[in-house]
């Protein structure tokens, strides 16, 4: 790795990562199980899985399927629940040399608030993630996130609760993903990332039915990546918040089209499932593509491409 290029990213709330690549929720487990595969000291920080106030299952299977350049999926946001997470997880996790962020996932303000409120007590947490867009389940984070005023609702109640970095996962469900934006930034959010997964479907026509036991699901992967660049693009022009961006990364030119839309910092969602080494390699990646283009710091390369 060249030493010619910095890549230090300053996220707010005093948050600085030694490199712009982190794993997206829902993609990474708890990041312990990635281990075997690559070091996360490697990484700007993980994201684990959505937590709960409670043990959660999620869906019967079928719960994912490959789709042209992406994949369907339908987890239902499975997880051991916040209690188990802070005994059997948290303890290795903050041994770990790299940001932990948490990504949180409620049914009401009162979720959001108990899973926070017990996670406000232990130490190595470098941010919250609020959850405010899977499609995946039959309540909660989808409804709330199309709502502006309950996107709003939420993030204050949080905000109220907690002294670390707060950032708000939005929903690309809706028409118009700036106000949803300016709406969690008015309720404390200091960044927002950008985007969870679009609705879809895929039939099985022999059977004459969807495939996915839930129906609908969350597309994923790089079908998804324009229109997650554009929200991005979108979205930066309307807030004044760093911005974190996912959406179909699987190559350094994919981590560069989103800092030039404007994305301070970015996760690495779906492509985890081919490669478990791909966050490292993006690292990687992205500094060879910077010395490649004479760029000293990645900072440099955030907001080039808005007009």
């Amino acid at each position: 790795m060249s030493p010619a290029v910095r890549t230090a990213v300053d996220l707010g709330r005093g948050l600085v990562l030694r490199n712009p690549l982190l794993t997206a929720s829902g993609t990474f487990g708890y990041g312990l199980e990635f281990e075997p595969f690559l070091d996360l000291a490697r990484l700007g920080g993980i994201v684990v899985k959505g937590i709960s106030p409670k043990e959660r299952s999620g869906n019967a299977p079928a719960r994912i399927i490959e789709t042209p350049s992406g994949m369907l999926n339908a987890i239902g946001l499975q997880n051991i629940g916040v209690m188990r997470f802070v005994q059997e997880k948290l303890p290795a996790l903050r041994e770990r040399d790299t940001a932990l962020i948490v990504n949180v996932f409620g049914n009401s303000i009162d979720d959001y608030v108990t899973v926070v409120e017990q996670l406000e007590a232990e130490e190595g947490i470098a941010a919250l993630e609020l959850n405010l867009s899977c499609p995946n389940v039959e309540e909660g984070g989808l409804e709330i996130g199309r709502s502006p005023r309950s996107i709003e609702q939420v993030t204050h109640a949080v905000r109220q609760r907690t002294r670390r970095a707060l950032w708000v996962k939005l929903t690309p469900n809706v028409s118009d993903i700036s106000e949803t934006a300016r709406a969690a930034v008015s309720g404390g959010a200091d960044a927002v990332s950008l985007v969870n997964t679009y609705v879809g479907m895929v039939i099985d026509v022999e059977r004459r039915r969807p495939v996915l036991s839930h129906g609908h699901g969350g597309l994923s992967g790089p079908a998804i990546r324009p229109l997650a660049i554009a929200a991005v693009y979108q979205v930066c022009q309307a807030v004044d918040v760093p911005v974190i961006g996912i959406g179909g990364i699987v190559a350094a030119r994919d981590v560069v089209e989103f800092m030039m839309a404007g994305a301070r910092a970015v996760q690495v969602g779906t492509a985890n499932y081919n490669d478990p080494a791909i966050a490292a390699k993006l690292v990687d990646g992205l500094v060879e593509w910077c010395a490649a283009h004479e760029v000293a710091d990645v900072n440099q390369l955030v907001g080039a491409a808005q007009q």
